[in-house]
């Protein structure tokens, strides 16, 4: 292993580095090293900065495996330039799509707009949208192969929601290295490249899946089985160092760690055919929604799925949701038989159709299900064109009803966590009433919110505690726009009592209320006593809440002589 050459950018603030080093034949790593790095996202803090590791392979053809982060692009383009002419390059290999990992691939194409990009469907659909040009592609997956010559033969890996919903894995078969992005990393930046000192790294290494691994230990289960079949001799990973000297140490922890996670984890078995109609699309949205509850999802491929697996799955899982597959598909057939004669009636159980043009019929399946005592999470969604973002907002909110139908029992226990005189003394911190409206898009959604503040006076600034579980919060992420709407005393009932009744999946939120529209094109409530336009500006992540700050353009009072709506808990463990 030859280390070929180290650069350093002495114009950040953060010190930057880049090494570039042999690690196998033909096989070049190309270490973003980010010394300074003290937190990844808003997700958890570092103690030891972070790397973001990229390779490339060099056969008759030559394959670039992921890029960097975009505060290396400087470094990390002089690095690649400095390893082959990019006007040669074949192929380049997304592991997934997260911006740490993918936040070059727009200059990358600009400087070789030959190259093919190779990911999972779902990757590529994630792409088309981040780069905004037109690419080659060749979408992979599970056991597809890609021979670069000399030796150099690539099988891919499915790994969902590793922890992105479309990673792959890569294994060269000349090497015995397998390109893993995120599973089996760590956030750790030191000059060594392997993982030469166990004892050094294996806080950072627990810690690492802990923060990203743990919460989809089933997900971790299934690629380590995969993997299984695989001669690894080297994982390359896309956080901290290669893992070579303690290999089975490192997959034999993840095994473990993962197995006390999944008997602990409640989760929902998701079941669809990837590669019919929209079928991953409308998965991944529902998914997005049941998550945010804390409810772990294993997806399952109804079209390759094997009968004992399936039967697993469906044992295991708290609920179910099954994407209608195609009446020609005899595997989906033989898996829906499966899934029926392991359900019970404990289970919740979703519907949807894909879009395909062949789907099985969705209403026998579902009085099957009925008759078996399954409780019906959500009402069967039906797709009569694509998916639009109306449709993926209902799929969302049909993925948040189950996650809230399935933790109902630890909702309850947490309620009963105070003690009396705690609890009737948090009841006494009064707070107003408000509701928050906001639209993107043609996607609209609202939530009646009594956890509100002036947070800020230059800028001035509000802040809002949204718990995790509301559906709204996909439309309150950094630089979204909403109406914080201000309830009148004397006047709110009528108003608090429609925004609180539960509305089924893709209901008009706003129906028979009278609104018009703000300059930052969101529903502004005519009843309301004042309104205020805000801009989402930050989000900290507080244990079962977002705070969600904001900046305020602009408002109004509509009586300047009354007062707002003020509530009043008997007691402080629920709202």
């Amino acid at each position: 292993m030859v280390a070929l050459t180290d650069r350093e950018n002495t114009k950040s603030p953060g010190r930057l580095t880049t090494q570039t080093i042999e690690i196998g034949s033909q096989t070049i790593a190309i270490r973003s090293l980010d010394w300074d790095r003290d937190r990844f996202d808003i997700e958890f803090g570092l103690q030891n900065g972070t790397t973001y590791n990229s390779f490339v392979i060099r056969g008759e053809k030559t394959a670039l495996v992921d890029t960097s982060h975009r505060k290396f692009q400087e470094l990390y383009l002089d690095a690649i330039k400095g390893l082959i002419d990019l006007s040669t390059l074949d192929y380049l290999i997304i592991s997934h799509t997260e911006p740490d990992h993918s936040g070059l691939v727009k200059e990358v194409l600009q400087l070789a707009p030959q190259v093919t990009v190779v990911g999972a469907k779902v990757a590529i659909q994630f792409l088309e949208n981040m780069v905004h040009q037109p690419f080659q592609s060749l979408i992979v997956k599970n056991g597809d192969r890609l021979d670069l010559g000399n030796g150099h033969q690539l099988e891919f890996v499915s790994a969902p929601n590793l922890h992105w919903p479309d990673t792959i894995f890569t294994y060269d078969s000349k090497t015995r290295i397998l390109y893993t992005c995120d599973a089996f990393g760590m956030h750790y930046c030191d000059d060594y490249t392997f993982d030469e000192d166990r004892e050094l790294l294996e806080k950072d290494f627990k810690y690492y899946y802990d923060c990203l691994m743990g919460p989809n230990a089933r997900s971790v289960l299934s690629a380590i089985k995969r993997m299984e079949k695989l001669d690894v001799g080297m994982i390359a990973t896309g956080h901290g160092p290669l893992l070579q000297h303690y290999l089975s140490d490192w997959v034999s922890s993840y095994q473990k760690w993962s197995q006390e996670q999944a008997k602990a984890d409640t989760f929902v078995a998701l079941f669809y055919c990837e590669d019919y109609g929209y079928s991953d699309q409308l998965a991944r949205a529902i998914t997005h929604g049941i998550t945010r509850n804390g409810v772990a999802v294993e997806l399952v491929d109804l079209s390759t799925a094997e009968p004992q697996e399936v039967r697993e799955f469906v044992s295991q899982a708290s609920g179910l949701i099954i994407g209608m597959p195609s009446q020609s598909d005899q595997n989906a057939h033989a898996a829906l038989s499966t899934i029926l004669a392991a359900a019970h009636n404990k289970q919740a159980v979703g519907l949807f159709e894909t879009g395909g043009g062949e789907d099985e019929p969705i209403y026998p399946l579902r009085n099957k299900f009925q008759e078996i005592g399954l409780t019906e999470a959500f009402p069967p969604i039906l797709i009569k064109e694509p998916p639009t973002k109306v449709i993926e907002q209902m799929c969302d909110e049909a993925g948040t009803d189950i996650g809230q139908w399935l933790m109902r029992d630890r909702t309850i226990k947490q309620i009963k966590t105070l003690d009396n005189d705690l609890e009737r003394a948090l009841g006494r911190l009064s707070s107003g009433l408000y509701i928050i409206t906001a639209q993107k898009g043609d996607v609209n959604s609202a939530m009646l919110a009594s956890w509100v503040m002036q947070a800020s006076m230059n800028p001035l600034g509000v802040a809002i505690a949204v718990a995790k579980d509301r559906a709204i919060e996909s439309l309150l992420h950094i630089g979204d726009r909403f109406i914080l709407n201000v309830l009148e005393e004397d006047n709110y009932q009528s108003l608090m009592k429609h925004f609180l009744k539960r509305f089924s999946p893709g209901a008009d939120r706003f129906a028979d209320i009278k609104t018009y529209a703000a300059s930052n094109g969101c529903p502004i409530l005519a009843d309301a006593l004042a309104y205020m336009e805000c801009e989402v500006t930050t989000r900290m992540e507080c244990s079962d809440h977002w705070i969600i700050y904001s900046s305020v353009h602009t408002g109004r009072v509509g009586k300047l002589d009354t007062l707002t709506a003020v509530h009043h808990r008997k007691v402080g463990n629920h709202y």
